[in-house]
């Protein structure tokens, strides 16, 4: 047997279920690039079971916790997610199905590498455990309440991997684990990383999340301004859902600011660190610029997007300005125009 089968499975994996990650994380280097691959791959996992509309919550909720499980030292084998992903329809159900590929590449870590991965992981598996039960069935239509409830759902399946990244960052880099005082300072940070990309993918992915019957914006939002969760497309209420989306705007650009301060904490000598950081929060703040504009935001049929020339733009001028604080955050206010 190959003993490099189950590391050749999580790496022809990723493209696979995300080209985007897959193209920035050849910008971290070793052995943190593994280590973040799967990591990654664990949380698409557990994104895989939150995302599964046949399964009830209750069996979510079994699934969800029994990968939490999966991830103490001596814990199970992945069994019951090999058992319902058996039919591998997707790229992501063969992922799923084959979890115990991934869990036996995270079983060999040091251990303090599995200490920085396990309590995000785990602590994603709980929150979406939570939200099970608001699965939308068919012909339904679930909203979040309020915008708490906005935040809370986005820590868990955003929150929390700024703070994984934050500390798989600390054992690669002797500048952060020799400076205390800047790990404070990335942690302080590291939810509002993962929020900020978290909220520009709900703003730009209204009309679709509509149509599967779900609205991450929450219904406190709409209502104060005369809004029903269920009108926000409404194209007869064009004035109140542009204004309840000019506030989604603001929120995801206060927490993509903090975003770039995140990276300005990275030291400049992580220069593929901060690359791999700078990447995502650039596309970022160029989407949420173009949809803070678009008028067609909340169209079915509209895609808010960075063309394909702009978005290997954005990735060289990322090498250019990666060593530069300066640079950096002069390049971000041009994207944000």
């Amino acid at each position: 047997m190959n003993p490099r089968a189950d590391e050749d499975f999580c790496r022809a994996m990723l493209p696979l279920v995300s080209r985007t990650f897959a193209a920035c994380i050849g910008l971290l280097p070793q052995p943190t690039r593994h280590r973040v691959l799967i990591a990654y791959l664990l949380c698409r996992i557990a994104d895989t079971v939150e995302d599964s509309a046949e399964l009830p919550a209750p069996r979510k909720r079994e699934l969800l916790d029994h990968l939490r499980r999966c991830l103490e030292d001596g814990g199970p084998e992945a069994g019951p997610l090999v058992a319902i992903f058996a039919d591998a329809a997707t790229h992501d159900r063969l992922l799923t199905r084959e979890a115990d590929r991934t869990l036996r590449e995270f079983r060999a870590f040091p251990p303090a590498v599995r200490a920085a991965i396990r309590p995000w992981v785990q602590e994603m598996c709980d929150g979406m455990a939570g939200f099970a039960a608001l699965q939308p069935q068919p012909g339904e239509f679930q909203a979040l309440e309020g915008v708490a409830d906005l935040d809370r759902y986005c820590w868990y399946v955003a929150g929390t991997v700024g703070h994984l990244l934050t500390d798989l960052f600390r054992l690669q880099s002797p500048a952060i684990a020799a400076d205390p005082a800047r790990y404070a300072r990335l942690k302080a940070l590291a939810t509002d990383f993962g929020l900020g990309l978290q909220l520009v993918n709900i703003i730009k992915d209204v009309a679709d999340d509509r149509q599967r019957g779900w609205s991450f914006v929450p219904r406190e939002l709409c209502r104060a301004h005369g809004l029903a969760a269920e009108q926000l497309l409404d194209p007869g209420q064009g004035a109140a859902a542009a204004a309840v989306m000019r506030q989604m705007v603001a929120k995801a650009r206060t927490h993509l600011d903090r975003s770039l301060a995140y990276c300005l904490e990275l030291p400049e000598a992580d220069y593929r660190l901060r690359l791999f950081c700078l990447a995502p929060l650039y596309f970022a703040v160029r989407t949420l610029a173009l949809a803070g504009r678009d008028p067609r935001l909340l169209d079915p049929a509209h895609k808010v997007k960075i063309r394909r020339p702009e978005v290997y733009r954005t990735l060289a001028a990322g090498y250019v300005v990666a060593p530069s604080n300066r640079l950096v955050a002069a390049y971000f206010r041009r994207l944000s125009a």
